[in-house]
């Protein structure tokens, strides 16, 4: 391939078209602290052998889950992932990330999409599902992209006690796309039901609400929905998928879209991601959907065949129609979901939800008990994840903690500064009696 040194008056003449008078005019949305200065200090060469023992230095400096105790939350969770999973999903017929472009020709993939889907909308108590987004914070843009298309109306309303993450994901989509996001403030641990109904008009798109929200907290589904539809406005929930295996789906609530993050169905924590976003909805939304949906068929000869039944993105024939700009999926994770789900079955993934919730409560009593620590929101119901506010300084809890080969929670002050002196502590059905026993002893003696 040859490259050609672009000329001064054409590189001028191409940022005239563009609408900006200079190169460093394309990077005015970065912040200037986060810009390089002068030369790129790039070091020399170095050979195999010793790139080698450099990674391998770096990683020795890794404390993974399998080394410490883990009580981390704020939506990665560290849960047991069966065998099973990582033998059948490293077989080669699925190490791919991609849906293949000759589709109906990767049966087994197509199979397994469709499985997904299936379970997918099982645990959410939807009709359709697609086959995968990126992660939670995208899959909800994406949610609330459908709700302005599907009602014409330019605002949505996002409860505080959806994920700061999502938030923010949701302020960068929105920022070119004309929609005014408006937030519904917290109380005792739950959106405030008074204000969301103050803020409610005929021009509301969307209502997004998260249960278990960031805090660990149940919202009250029954309660918040109907005055959403009743506005003409549509519900989307985002949800932890394993907490349906004890709790009532958003379905059952009348959601009109539901998200959730799907890192808990077999994924790793794996340093933040790659993880999978879920996405379902009411059937008569299902052309709005964005990504893909795989179909179940017949051919000629009356053989049951899988093909792609859906694909609304730009690339194919929606063309500018598309309903999404979303070119890839999470296909090799959606498989470990998939073989997670099937591997687990309902009473698997119940009996994962119950073990969470029991422990999780048995967590919350003995750090409530210790002195200088106490539940932030006492009164709200959780899942397995709760908020703990401590009079002794975060920082040094945990870093104690940490001493003691514990990671002890989250603290929320990066998210929040009303929350400095607060840390989310989440407790999986892998956290043994005697794991939480120790936490509750570091946090007494820090």
């Amino acid at each position: 391939m040859r490259y050609t040194q672009l000329t001064d008056p054409q590189v001028h003449d191409m940022l005239g078209v563009i609408g900006v008078d200079t190169v460093d005019d394309l990077f005015s949305p970065i912040p200037p602290r986060f810009r390089v200065k002068g030369e790129l200090n790039i070091p020399r060469g170095v050979s195999e052998l010793e790139l080698l023992e450099d990674t391998h230095q770096l990683a020795s400096r890794n404390r993974d889950c399998t080394e410490q105790v883990c009580f981390l939350g704020g939506g990665a969770y560290d849960h047991f992932i069966p065998t099973l999973v990582d033998a059948l999903a490293a077989q080669s017929e699925f190490l791919t990330a991609y849906t293949p472009y000759q589709a109906e020709a990767s049966q087994g993939i197509l199979q397994l999409f469709y499985e997904f889907q299936t379970m997918v909308c099982l645990l959410t108590g939807m009709e359709v599902a697609n086959a995968s987004l990126y992660e939670v914070a995208s899959a909800a843009a994406e949610a609330v992209l459908m709700a302005t298309a599907i009602t014409g109306r330019r605002r949505i309303l996002v409860a505080e006690t959806v994920h700061p993450d999502t938030q923010r994901t949701l302020a960068a989509y929105m920022q070119q796309q004309d929609v005014e996001i408006l937030t519904v403030p917290v109380r005792d641990g739950v959106m405030d039901e008074e204000s969301l109904k103050q803020r409610l008009t005929d021009t509301t798109a969307a209502l997004v609400i998260q249960s278990p929200n960031f805090f660990g907290c149940i919202e009250r589904l029954d309660r918040i929905i109907p005055p959403v539809h009743a506005c003409g406005a549509l519900a989307i929930v985002s949800t932890d998928p394993i907490a349906g295996g004890v709790l009532k789906p958003p379905g059952a609530f009348d959601a009109d879209i539901v998200v959730g993050e799907g890192q808990a169905l077999g994924i790793p924590l794996q340093y933040g991601g790659p993880y999978l976003g879920l996405l379902a909805t009411r059937e008569k939304y299902l052309r709005k959907m964005p990504g893909r949906v795989v179909g179940m068929t017949t051919d000629l000869n009356g053989d049951r065949g899988f093909c792609l039944a859906l694909q609304t993105r730009e690339q194919h024939i929606k063309r500018e129609r598309a309903t999404s700009n979303i070119c890839t999926n999470q296909g090799l994770l959606a498989i470990r979901a998939s073989i997670y789900m099937a591997a687990m079955g309902k009473h698997g993934i119940g009996e994962v939800a119950s073990r969470c919730f029991d422990k999780a409560h048995y967590a919350a009593e003995r750090i409530a008990k210790l002195k200088g620590y106490e539940l932030r929101f006492p009164k709200a119901p959780f899942f397995k994840e709760f908020l703990v506010r401590t009079s002794r300084g975060v920082d040094a809890v945990l870093a104690r903690c940490r001493d003691r080969g514990i990671l002890g929670g989250v603290p929320l002050g990066r998210f929040d500064e009303r929350y400095a002196d607060c840390f989310l502590v989440a407790v999986t059905e892998k956290r043994t009696k005697k794991e939480i026993d120790d936490l509750a002893s570091a946090l007494d003696a820090a």
